[in-house]
């Protein structure tokens, strides 16, 4: 009870936080929300479960190099962005520009279906129809839904939308935190942590972690939010979003991979709604409406993302509207042809090619400006470091 109590006061007092004047009218945390809603979205809640099942006692080190890789591509992002207001970079750059937009776009495409397809899983989680069929229902629902709010109302709508769902989903987790700190020292006072030994070894451990890019993407909107704000706000709602959902994922993960014995759970893109039953009855409630926040904002945002990039690689041709429309038709294909988990390592390669492309540009442009060697070789490392996501990044066996 008194834990119960602990989490609704932890998510009432991080909500109003979240939801006063001070906060909301602050232009940086604004501009922050946009790839923070997309970070955390990009399967917070699946990927605990799936890096315990897979590497057990040394999960935190691999959520720590996903993290660490996330800030590395950012950097390279981060880079393009004051060099652009450089001016001209020459034709080679602009091309790759161009191409790497495209790879973008449809990296927001598959990444909406894989945030939504999360959405429908943990929809009808707690339900009496908790089965693949009325997931994808409720999936193909909210895709429609989004695409109609985007298409009579525009981006303006989806941005407040967004804000909403990422304070909500922020809160609880944040009770979420204080949940599982308090079952972790439950549990090491009494000795009863879990090691598990990694079930992967060799090259697989490398594969399945290429394969989980996409849970640390999202940083790379605040790169196309130049309308709404200059390249330094862009720059640092970049940076904050990072540190802020570095802290989560890695507080997340550590408290979280020595609580359970990997025999304990079923793998499954909702395992985390069985596994805190156990830590306290008040949680699967809350992290259903956390996931459903989650999935919801970072599809938002990604929709609102690629509407306005295939609208401007199109030179006007396709609006926003259009694009949106597009977005909702492909990602009901891949709903009912595709598993969930498959979702995810197409996504991750999707969003690597982009990385991979952002990088060259910055090893290019480095490279012109007469810049440190070292910084030159980082960006053209980053480069090929891409390109192997790409190549050989595998989906989660469950």
């Amino acid at each position: 009870m008194l834990l119960n109590i602990a989490i609704l006061a932890t998510v009432l007092a991080i909500s109003l936080l979240l939801w006063s004047p001070r906060v909301r009218r602050s232009i940086v945390w604004r501009a922050v929300t946009t790839p923070l809603a997309s970070i955390i979205g990009s399967g917070f809640l699946v990927l605990g479960p799936i890096l315990d099942s897979a590497y057990g006692k040394y999960a935190p080190l691999v959520m720590a190099g996903l993290c660490a890789g996330a800030f590395l591509f950012a950097y390279a992002i981060q880079y393009n962005i004051t060099a652009i207001s450089r001016g001209d970079r020459g034709r080679i750059v602009d091309g790759l520009e161009t191409v790497s937009s495209w790879a973008l776009g449809f990296a927001y495409i598959i990444s909406t279906a894989y945030y939504l397809n999360l959405f429908g899983a943990f929809s009808v989680s707690l339900t009496a129809v908790n089965d693949p069929l009325h997931a994808r229902l409720m999936t193909s629902a909210v895709f429609i839904v989004i695409a109609f709010v985007g298409w009579t109302r525009g981006f303006k709508a989806l941005e407040g939308m967004e804000y909403v769902s990422v304070s909500a989903k922020l809160a609880i987790i944040a009770g979420l935190l204080v949940a599982l700190a308090a079952y972790f020292h439950g549990l090491a006072t009494d000795g009863g942590l879990k090691f598990n030994t990694p079930d992967l070894s060799g090259w697989p451990v490398l594969t399945l972690a290429f394969g989980l890019i996409i849970t640390v993407q999202g940083f790379e909107t605040s790169r196309y939010l130049g309308v709404e704000y200059d390249s330094r706000t862009r720059i640092v709602s970049m940076r904050v979003a990072l540190i802020v959902s570095t802290a989560i994922y890695m507080a997340y993960i550590l408290l979280l991979v020595f609580l359970f014995e990997r025999s304990s759970f079923l793998l499954s893109e909702t395992a985390i709604v069985d596994m805190m039953g156990i830590v306290a009855p008040i949680l699967p409630f809350l992290l259903v409406t956390a996931a459903l926040a989650a999935q919801f904002s970072a599809a938002v945002a990604d929709t609102s993302g690629s509407g306005g990039l295939f609208h401007e690689l199109t030179r006007n041709r396709i609006s926003p509207r259009l694009g949106y429309l597009i977005l909702t038709i492909v990602g009901l294909v891949l709903t009912w042809t595709i598993d969930i988990f498959d979702i995810i390592s197409f996504a991750s390669r999707a969003f690597a090619i982009y990385y991979a492309l952002q990088a060259a540009i910055a090893a290019i442009t480095a490279r012109q400006a007469a810049e440190a060697r070292w910084r030159i070789a980082l960006f053209a490392a980053l480069a090929v470091l891409g390109v192997v996501i790409v190549i050989f990044g595998q989906a989660v066996e469950n």
